[in-house]
């Protein structure tokens, strides 16, 4: 009896540094990826459109057009999983990265092992999240359940209550598992984009939501804090 073969992950690699090329090439191809190579901007939103990829390795600093660029040209169209990859000592700012649709970024030089780890990281979000859709009453995410129709909330097996914001912010959290969001998506999803208030609103929320499905309020295990950026549902693979 043979073993079932695992899917091949189809990478987009959008670089333009041969070192990196040959090396992310040879290492991926290794760990079971089938590596397509795009050597600038323009080049990579070209392959990425005639294509089909499962994830995309970008860098910023890219001939003809940038990385940046390149990202937003596919979040018009995709929502593959991105991850941008950055020059040590260039200048990133971490919350326009997220804000035009990256999932991650790594730094140059970085070892495989590490840029393979966040790579199925990545592709398990991703796949967490297509797990809810519009149509689906329940979102569990390890103890955390959320039944959508009922508006009700159960950790474990005990209810908590939760106020209307408090809900719609927790739902939009547990729906991007594993993924930073901004302070500033979270108050235009939840708050809507005319609010006008101050930050201190959705601290005061998160609070009081960890207060009520934190075991440690203080040592908060799922609703984390990423400082200077917003914040993230952590999900362990022990309680897919």
């Amino acid at each position: 009896m043979t073993a079932s073969r695992q899917p091949v992950v189809r990478v987009l690699l959008v670089e333009d540094e041969e070192s990196f090329i040959d090396a992310l090439s040879v290492g991926l191809g290794r760990e079971g990826f089938e590596v397509t190579v795009a050597r600038d901007g323009i080049d990579g939103a070209a392959r990425f459109a005639a294509g089909e990829f499962d994830i995309v390795l970008l860098d910023l600093m890219l001939p003809k057009m940038s990385g940046l660029d390149v990202c937003r040209e596919i979040r018009t169209t995709s929502d593959v999983p991105i991850i941008i990859v950055s020059a040590k000592g260039e200048e990133v700012d971490m919350v326009l990265l997220l804000e035009i649709g990256a999932d991650d970024y790594v730094t140059k030089p970085y070892r495989l092992r590490e840029l393979v780890a966040r790579m199925r990281a990545v592709l398990r979000r991703r796949e967490h999240a297509n797990d809810v859709d519009d149509d689906e009453t329940t979102i569990q995410r390890g103890p955390v359940r959320l039944e959508i129709d009922a508006r009700r909330c159960y950790v474990g097996p005990d209810e908590v209550k939760l106020r209307k914001k408090e809900f719609a912010l927790l739902r939009l959290l547990m729906e991007n598992p594993g993924r930073v969001l901004t302070r500033e998506v979270l108050i235009d999803r939840v708050w809507g984009h005319d609010y006008v208030g101050d930050t201190k609103t959705l601290d005061v929320h998160i609070k009081r939501l960890r207060g009520l499905i934190e075991a440690e309020p203080k040592k908060p295990r799922y609703i984390t804090t990423v400082r200077g950026v917003g914040y993230r549902f952590e999900i362990s693979r022990d309680e897919d």
